[in-house]
């Protein structure tokens, strides 16, 4: 056993124990082995710095500290803390998912128009429709490209699109609760999921944002990963499983594709790229942008789509907000405030061009589009 593994199971052990001592209302001794399982962790950091999670480790070790303190100052008060196994499952689901429905929709999304036609085929039409489904439908989507073109906003778009409940989770939600605790925390995401799609008759989306650093393989991993990992699997099977007709599905995104066990890979049966937005879509974007604001007659959106080549949508809405605020800042300068502020010039969108560089380059879109050339699974 590797002294990375053996220093994570040491860990995960005393955070076991301290979670029952906890439970029983053993308040010292709890606190006792969170401090335990915070200086191991600890360690395992120092002599791994390059480990995959240690950014969740020092979130545990945060967290670890933070309970045994208040611990401790629950056992000198002498108060009994309150609630059962039931309702502590509860306050665990609430604080490691997000059950709200986002308010954007497919119509706030700017072209993107393959990939929303995409979802529509594989959650949309089977949610109003699951009749004419009788070989079941993709419940699986990998959405993956290069940051800031829209991924994360087409799955919460879905939400509103079929009415459904969406759980927003990532690799720190799921790992930063108690060390040994991750795929119990799975487990309980999938079964809030069944339960809300059978009891209540809705849909549930669980959405995994930069789901390689969940699903990922890394050189250097340590169990906790690795049991994570095959939760997953578990439960991803669980709901792809055709005899069951409830709406469950799960939305990857990644910018790294590539680091995806290929095991999951096979599990997204839909698998979308989401490009950088072509030159009809930046203009489209800047249209959509600069509707919000005043602008001289200068500007020029055509000039200035064919100058954002390589610019990400999330690109282009900086540089809109960024030209704007030229105006506010020189307003509140000279005026004080007082008055209105001039509209936005062509000017303004190349001075701020001149220290805003594209997010995406060339070699990147190889990378994604030799990538979709293997996996393509629309």
């Amino acid at each position: 056993m590797s002294t990375a593994i053996y220093l994570e199971e040491a860990a995960r052990q005393y955070a076991l124990k301290a979670v029952k001592a906890d439970q029983k209302g053993e308040y010292e001794s709890a606190a006792k082995y969170y401090e335990k399982a915070a200086d191991i962790l600890e360690r395992l950091i120092r002599l791994y710095p390059d480990i995959p999670f240690k950014e969740t480790y020092v979130k545990m070790i945060r967290e670890y500290r933070r309970r045994s303190k208040h611990l401790r100052e629950i056992a000198k008060r002498k108060v009994k803390a309150v609630g059962g196994d039931e309702e502590d499952e509860e306050i665990e689901i609430d604080e490691i998912i997000l059950t709200q429905k986002p308010s954007i929709t497919f119509d706030d999304i700017v072209d993107l128009e393959e990939v929303k036609q995409a979802i529509r085929e594989a959650i949309v039409y089977p949610v109003k429709r699951p009749d004419l489904f009788p070989l079941g439908w993709p419940r699986g989507i990998l959405l993956f490209g290069p940051p800031g073109c829209g991924k994360t906003m087409v799955a919460a778009a879905v939400a509103n699109e079929i009415d459904g409940v969406f759980f927003h989770v990532d690799a720190a939600t799921i790992m930063s609760k108690w060390l040994g605790e991750a795929e119990k925390n799975v487990s309980r995401i999938f079964r809030k999921a069944r339960e809300i799609a059978v009891n209540e008759g809705k849909p549930a989306i669980i959405f995994i944002d930069e789901v390689d650093a969940l699903l990922g393989v890394y050189q250097t991993e340590v169990g906790g990963e690795v049991r994570v990992r095959n939760q997953f699997l578990k439960e991803m099977d669980g709901i792809m499983d055709k005899s069951f007709n409830y709406h469950v599905y799960v939305i990857g995104a990644t910018n790294k594709p590539w680091r995806l066990d290929e095991a999951f890979i096979r599990r997204f049966q839909k698998r979308i790229y989401v490009p950088p937005p072509n030159f009809e879509a930046r203009i489209e974007l800047f249209k959509y942008y600069t509707s919000k604001i005043k602008l001289d007659e200068t500007v020029d959106l055509v000039e200035l789509a064919k100058l954002t080549e390589g610019y990400s949508a999330s690109d282009i809405r900086d540089i809109v907000q960024a030209a704007h605020m030229r105006t506010i800042r020189e307003f509140f300068e000279k005026n004080n405030g007082i008055g209105e502020p001039r509209p936005v010039s062509m000017d303004d969108f190349m001075e701020i061009l001149k220290v805003r560089k594209p997010s995406i380059d060339h070699s990147m879109i190889e990378a994604y589009v030799k990538w979709y050339e293997k996996f393509k699974a629309l």
